[in-house]
């Protein structure tokens, strides 16, 4: 498996994230509550790094790959996102990790680099399923997922604990390989 690929269409490109890449990520990773539901809050470049070296470490573990968010119409990097949990063994992994400048929200650049992802699991790495997990409060990632297929699996009850003591409780949603090409010739369509 590649665990440094390039995913790209005529709106974005996804690169494998690279330490240098601090420097084209933290003023959009210091946003105002862009990282708010996620376990890593990142509120410092301290806490940036921290966040860029653990998802190089887990590349070099063979459990995800990381990359950064480039808007090619915007021509500047907007963002990151990852490909983690990878079981090789059972074929599943997640999708995660995402956050993206405000100034693209909305735009559709969300659903291009899905598409890319998605289309990579399953049709490259051939997965069987693909996983999100989503803090409970965080409603429009949840309409986000559910708007490109994801299936509401269950509910994880206060399973994670955030850096300021809360315990979330997370959404688990899945898209399974099986349901693919459906999900691909309908909701994205107009991507093929």
């Amino acid at each position: 498996m590649n665990y440094q690929p390039i995913l790209e269409n005529d709106f974005v490109a996804l690169y494998p994230l690279q330490k240098e890449d601090i420097n084209k990520l933290e003023v959009i990773a210091l946003e105002d509550n862009l990282t708010q539901y996620s376990p890593s809050f990142i509120t410092s470049k301290e806490e940036l790094y921290a966040f860029i070296n653990n998802a190089l470490a887990s590349r070099e573990k063979l459990t995800a790959i990381p990359f950064a968010i480039f808007d090619k119409a915007k021509e500047q990097f907007v963002g990151s996102t990852r490909f983690g949990n990878i079981n090789t063994l059972n074929k599943v992994l997640h999708i995660g990790w995402t956050w993206i400048s405000k100034s693209v929200q909305g735009t559709g650049i969300n659903k291009q680099m899905k598409f890319l992802m998605l289309q990579y699991a399953f049709e490259i790495l051939e997965y069987e399923k693909v996983e999100f997990r989503v803090d409970e409060r965080n409603i429009r990632s949840r309409i986000a997922v559910e708007r490109i297929g994801g299936v509401l699996e269950g509910t994880l009850r206060k399973d994670t604990l955030m850096k300021d003591g809360f315990r979330r409780s997370t959404c688990c949603y899945g898209i399974l390989k099986s349901e693919w090409s459906k999900t691909k010739e309908t909701i994205f369509k107009d991507f093929i």
